[in-house]
Order: structure tokens, then C-alpha cells, then sequence
């Protein structure tokens, strides 16, 4: 028997199908093409994604167009478990970024970040040994201190009043209570009357080697968690968008689901008489 739902089922699976290959292809030949193993462990979740989409897409297909009641049954639960791990992990995003503001120095267009600012969950992420040493391998592949370094001003300073982001206001430079004077871009110094903030721990660690510079500071590590916080707070706002949208095509699901078990019913039923 022909029901609304049952095509309109058909038609997202068809769609979602149709976007999964793309999916799977763009991850793979990204992955083959990589120059570096942060891109490549960078790339899993995509194919991942892909894989997942494919699956789910067939089973929806099938069960819709084939009146398979299981195959709806599958896709349904695993709809289900989608919509509430969608909305947990949005809530959950929501509290761990909820702390973390960062600090506006006076007379610069960037912010400085604090580590302890931020909730203890995102501080033992970043503070474990092997995690960070991906993130750091990471930061220095993608070169985010390489706008500093090729940008070249008359005073030094004039860089700063542009505005730089989260991760190279941490990473690319020490800290403003370490009292270090600026030769360029990314060349410090400290004048022997001027002693760094012996405090601050991020006064030592400082390197002006261009493989370290502030790469191992809890400052960077803080501007890290700055980033994540702004990137999982737009996200959250999509989630929310998606998981509207799921519940609609679950409920739309649910109807198919029904029809098709009343089609089976009656098919046996004809078959008895």
C-alpha cells in the first residue's frame, strides 16, 4: 500500500544515501594525501560520519520501500539513541564551556587566557601528557604562529592592536605579567632590571625557538580551550536546529513504522483466508 510517510522516509534516506558518498570519498582521499599524522587522525571522524550515515540511510531505505517492519525497527532505535545522545552531548557542552572569559589588555587588541578559568573536565583534556602532544604536534603543523611571523610592521606593537586569535595570543607570545620586551614579531627579550614574573610559570617555559615558543604554556593550552569553547558553543546552536529536525523525520519514522506493520498484519490475514 502507498503511505505519505513511507515515501518521505524514502526520499531523506535516498538523499542522506546520496550525501554519505561524498562523505567517505572526500575523507579517504584527504587521508591518503596528508601531509602529517594530525591530519590524517583529524580526518577519521569524517569517514566515520560518512560510514554511519551510509548504514543508517540503508536501513531507513529498505524498511521504507521494502515495508521491512525490523529494518524500521533498527532505524528507529537507532534514531532514538541519536536524538538522545545528540541532546546529552549539547547539554554537556553547554556546561563545560560555561565558565572561561579571558582578559583584555589595555592598550592591545587581543585577550589573555587563564587555564584555571576554565572547568576542571576541559583542564585535565589538555593537561594530560600524550593528549597535549597531539594538540601541540597539531598547532605546529598548521603554522598558527605563521601570520605572526610573516607580518612585519614598522613597531611591533602595531601587529597586536589588529586583533590576533585565542591560540596566538597564548602560544605565540609570553604572557603580558612576564615583563618581556618585544624585539619583533616573535623575538623577546628580558632586560636584567627587569626580571620575569617568577610566579607565572609560563615566564620560564617561554622559548624563542620557533618549534616551542609558548607551545608548552598553560597559557596556550588556556587559548586552545578559548577556541574550543567558542567552536562548541556555535555548535550547540546547531545541534539544537538538528535535533529538531530528528525528531520530526523520527516521528515522521514512527508513522512509517505503524504503517507498515498494519500492511504486514493484513497481508497475513489474506493469506489465512
Amino acid at each position: 500500500m502507498f503511505h505519505i510517510s513511507n515515501s518521505v522516509i524514502g526520499f531523506l534516506n535516498v538523499l542522506t544515501l546520496l550525501i554519505s558518498f561524498p562523505i567517505i570519498g572526500t575523507g579517504l582521499w584527504l587521508r591518503a594525501h596528508a601531509a602529517s599524522v594530525c591530519e590524517k587522525f583529524l580526518l577519521w571522524p569524517i569517514i566515520i560520519i560518512g560510514l554511519f550515515l551510509m548504514v543508517v540511510a540503508l536501513l531507513g531505505l529498505f524498511g521504507s520501500c521494502c515495508n521491512v517492519s525490523c529494518f524500521l525497527w533498527i532505524y528507529l532505535s537507532v534514531m532514538f539513541l541519536m536524538i538522545v545522545g545528540l541532546f546529552c552531548f549539547t547539554i554537556f557542552a553547554i556546561v563545560v564551556t560555561n565558565k572561561g572569559i579571558g582578559e583584555a589588555v589595555s592598550g592591545k587588541g587581543y585577550k589573555e587566557y587563564k587555564l584555571a578559568d576554565y572547568t576542571i573536565w576541559l583542564q585535565n583534556r589538555v593537561g594530560d601528557f600524550q593528549t597535549w602532544g597531539r594538540i601541540k604536534s597539531c598547532l605546529v603543523d598548521a603554522g598558527v604562529c605563521g601570520e605572526v611571523q610573516l607580518l612585519v610592521f614598522q613597531q611591533s606593537d602595531d601587529f597586536y592592536m589588529q586583533g590576533i586569535s585565542s591560540i596566538q595570543s597564548g602560544c605565540c607570545k609570553p604572557p603580558s605579567d612576564c615583563r618581556y620586551k618585544q624585539v619583533n614579531a616573535t623575538y623577546w627579550t628580558v632586560s636584567k632590571s627587569d626580571n620575569p614574573n617568577s610566579n607565572d610559570i609560563d615566564c620560564k617555559t617561554w622559548s624563542n625557538e620557533q618549534n616551542r615558543l609558548c607551545f608548552d604554556c598553560n597559557s596556550c593550552k588556556a587559548g586552545v580551550l578559548a577556541n574550543i569553547k567558542m567552536q562548541w558553543r556555535k555548535l550547540a546552536i546547531f545541534n539544537v536546529g538538528l535535533l529538531v529536525f530528528l525528531i520530526v523525520i523520527y516521528s515522521i519514522g514512527c508513522c512509517a513504522f505503524r504503517n507498515s506493520c498494519k500492511d504486514n498484519q493484513y497481508l497475513r490475514y489474506r493469506g489465512y483466508n
